[in-house]
């Protein structure tokens, strides 16, 4: 084994050096600086270059994890990209933003007595180092095909999906309803964990390599998915799920309580410059209130770290599990701490209280009982046991649901599943629909920035072998 590896019994795990809350607080910039070649070549050197390699297992995406952090250590960072980049479409993203406590870090073999190898900020190292360099280039198709495919969705999936079909040679369209294309990447998640340019400079090449956005564009509104359908040799439904879990409970309806995705759209917004009504007036904007946020889960981090920023006299987070059963990031949790958040666990909502608009969120206490099918615990409340949080924003983190596509889309004959996903063959990601396949959250559900960018590029294979077999069959 070479020198330059197996250095976890003698070089201890460090994370990149991370800003005081009281500074971030005060921006929407990044909490982690960036390794230096030092820092970075110590922590890939860390790692044991397992035969089994679980961190490899455990990522959706199957990266070569041992292999690019060997050749960090080795000093090979050009390499060290290529290696990255030939499973991941956007390691740069995924480095900054992926649960890599609960993926490839939480499932290091060394972790138990050295600590994990820091996989996520050495990926972040090598991407951003290679995109500094100039390695990183426009697409060059070996060859220009005629075939013409539509994507509906500049979100992770479609992107992904987008470059590998460019890299075939096909022309690709990619349609959204938003006026910059990344999706939750730019709208949904906060600049302190993804900064907008790291975003900018992705689909920036996609454009220099051919790829054609058009932005504005609502399917169903500019055109119907038949007219696409008629325009295209094949279509790609890669929309993602924007629209919110709904929350049953008296007062649910009155102002002041808001969808984290509006919430956090409103946010990123205004930092890109934009003139959002809906902020300047106050409605979403947490500065100098009490704000209660109701969910668990990485959007709910989002939310209660984005109203400490903006002021907040107060921040709560509600969640009806404890911190050990909680679904979002153990690092956002401490990180949200740090920054003043305070968690109220084993909590649910029971009411609004206020009249026109809320001034306190009703809660009880909430017990684990007996497990589900899965094996979790299932909350309950304890009787008698209501309190009340002071609250003048309130905001709904409770996940996401498909909309209606068929209807919104215009496409009545398109089938989707009882719970509004879309339906594929998924041993061919295609739709009941001959040429339109889906990919991404509108199949899966609600996941992460990973799993999209897996089946997108999943689906960018299963629309290269269609498109194949058609042109076969027409020879």
């Amino acid at each position: 084994m070479a020198d330059d590896l197996l250095k976890f019994v003698s070089i201890e795990q460090r994370m990149p050096a991370k800003r005081a809350a009281a500074e971030r607080l005060k921006d929407f910039e990044e909490v982690y600086a960036e390794f230096d070649t030092k820092g970075a070549k110590e922590q890939a050197s860390r790692c044991s270059q397992c035969g089994v390699p679980f961190c490899h297992i455990h990522c959706p995406l199957g990266n070569n994890i041992p292999d690019w952090l060997r050749l960090t250590a080795e000093d090979r960072l050009e390499d060290a990209y290529e290696m990255a980049a030939s499973t991941n479409n956007m390691p740069e993203i995924c480095g900054r933003i992926c649960p890599q406590d609960r993926l490839c870090e939480g499932n290091c073999v060394i972790e138990k007595d050295f600590d994990s190898v820091t996989i996520g900020s050495v990926e972040k190292y090598i991407a951003d180092t290679a995109w500094e360099n100039g390695w990183i280039k426009p697409i060059t198709p070996p060859r220009e095909l005629e075939q013409s495919i539509g994507i509906i969705g500049a979100g992770p999936a479609g992107l992904a999906a987008a470059e590998e079909l460019r890299k075939q040679g096909y022309q690709v369209h990619v349609y959204d309803r938003h006026d910059r294309a990344g999706g939750l990447l730019i709208y949904g998640i906060p600049g302190f964990k993804l900064e907008k340019d790291v975003v900018g400079r992705r689909t920036g090449r996609l454009e220099q390599s051919g790829i054609t956005f058009h932005l504005d564009f609502e399917v169903g509104r500019e055109a119907e998915l038949g007219e696409l359908r008629e325009k295209h040799d094949a279509l790609l439904i890669a929309t993602g799920v924007y629209r919110a879990r709904g929350l049953k409970v008296p007062g649910v309806g009155m102002k002041n309580i808001r969808e984290a995705l509006d919430y956090l759209i409103a946010s990123n917004r205004k930092g890109l410059g934009d003139t959002v009504p809906e902020f300047e007036s106050g409605a979403l904007d947490a500065k100098g209130k009490n704000v209660v946020v109701i969910g668990g889960g990485d959007t709910a981090m989002d939310c209660v770290r984005t109203a400490v920023r903006q002021g907040a006299r107060s921040v709560k987070c509600v969640y009806r599990r404890d911190r050990e059963n909680m679904p979002g990031s153990v690092r956002e949790v401490l990180n949200a701490e740090e920054e003043g958040v305070e968690f109220v666990w084993l909590a649910g909502p029971e009411a609004f209280v206020g009249t026109d608009k809320v001034e306190g969120v009703r809660a009880y206490k909430m017990r684990l009982g007996a497990p589900d099918a899965t094996g979790r615990q299932t909350p309950e409340p304890v009787p008698g046991s209501s309190f009340t949080l002071d609250c003048d924003l309130a905001v709904l983190a409770l996940g996401f649901e498909p909309e209606d596509l068929p209807a919104l889309f215009g496409a009545p004959e398109l089938r989707v599943t009882r719970w509004g996903t879309v339906t594929v063959d998924h041993s061919t990601m295609m739709t009941n629909l001959p040429g339109v396949f889906a990919a991404g959250d509108i199949v899966r559900g609600a996941s992460l920035v990973v799993w999209a960018i897996r089946d997108g590029r999943d689906a960018a294979s299963a629309i290269h072998s269609f498109l194949q077999q058609e042109a076969v069959q027409a020879a």
